[in-house]
């Protein structure tokens, strides 16, 4: 074990957690880069038009970050239609901060909208784009692109060749250190089709990139692949279940006027987290929230969502905090 503690990289300690991932550096020059910690506030999957209360979640997500002040907010997608009826929402967040980030999910073209709809409504530079904040960059891709050899049916989950030329030449021009965002995953469960082929390209520039960030899955998960750190960020509102294990987590009335409800398991509280990149320590912080079922958990419905996941492990209400630390020279 101590001769593990000298090696260049990073230890990944998460609270409850009993597994320590080793992970790679962020290089010197790269973190020379940074004058002061920079921290982004994150929420993903808020599903405002399933959920009956997705103001207050929002809300909770906001009162926090208004207390912590970091850098950026970013919301990684499954957010809300860029309808006149959700302008409310939308400007408020977007004017709880002054650089409000998006990244635009599968649910959010749903009922008719348009990728053009929500870069409009959202005010989004693109639908994928880089930001710098204080010096940390920011690569966001858009994982709704058609066109996969390998498509199954259902919504496009894919980052087509436009894109995949452009990250090559970000990542080629950028001396990091750089996260990458998606809503859906690149690595892990339910990541992208082409989701190897991003690997190797994020694979390629470990030493600049690291950390890669998505929502999509509404799980809790940690993995490394190709020397690269790919982080689940969980949703703010419930773990979907679908039809076969529809049922009623709230009040009737409450599922009368919200009938997509039924076919989740919703968290009781807002899940959101915030990271920071500290240059001083070269560590990476996420700190995440702890909530509880409302009603059935998927295990106690009788319900294996995925073979690779486990039920209170990953799939939990949960986002737990984590560290990311660099040890060695």
């Amino acid at each position: 074990m101590e001769g593990d503690l000298t090696r260049r990289g990073f230890l990944h300690r998460a609270a409850g957690a009993s597994m320590t991932l080793a992970l790679p550096g962020i290089s010197a020059a790269a973190a020379r880069s940074l004058a002061k910690p920079v921290e982004i506030g994150m929420i993903a999957d808020l599903h405002h038009d399933v959920m009956h209360d997705g103001d207050d979640r929002l809300g909770a997500f906001l009162r926090a970050m208004s207390a912590r002040q970091p850098d950026a907010i970013l919301q990684l997608g499954d957010f809300a239609y860029p309808s006149a009826e959700n302008t409310a929402l939308i400007e408020r967040f977007n004017a709880a901060h002054a650089r409000p980030l998006h990244v635009i999910g599968n649910h959010d073209t749903d009922a008719g909208y348009t990728t053009a709809d929500c870069i409009e409504k959202w005010g989004m530079p693109g639908r994928y784009y880089a930001c710098d904040i204080e010096g940390l960059h920011l690569l966001v891709l858009d994982g709704n692109d058609s066109g996969s050899p390998t498509h199954k049916g259902g919504y496009a989950t894919y980052v087509g060749d436009e894109q995949v030329a452009w990250l090559n030449a970000q990542l080629a021009s950028l001396d990091g250190p750089i996260i990458v965002a998606s809503h859906q995953p690149l690595a892990g469960a339910y990541a992208v089709d082409n989701a190897e082929a991003l690997q190797s390209i994020l694979g390629g520039a470990a030493d600049k990139v690291i950390l890669v960030i998505n929502g999509h899955s509404h799980i809790d998960e940690m993995i490394r692949v190709q020397n690269v750190t790919y982080l689940h960020v969980n949703s703010a509102s419930y773990k979907w279940v679908g039809g076969n294990y529809r049922h009623e987590s709230y009040a009737e009335e409450i599922h009368a006027a919200h009938p997509s409800i039924s076919y989740t398991c919703p968290y009781r509280d807002a899940l959101f987290a915030t990271l920071t990149v500290d240059p001083g320590n070269q560590t990476i912080h996420i700190t995440g929230q702890s909530s509880s079922w409302v009603g059935k958990s998927p295990a106690e419905l009788g319900l294996d969502m995925h073979p690779n996941l486990i039920s209170g492990e990953q799939i939990a209400p949960r986002i737990r905090d984590r560290e990311i630390i660099r040890v060695g020279s």
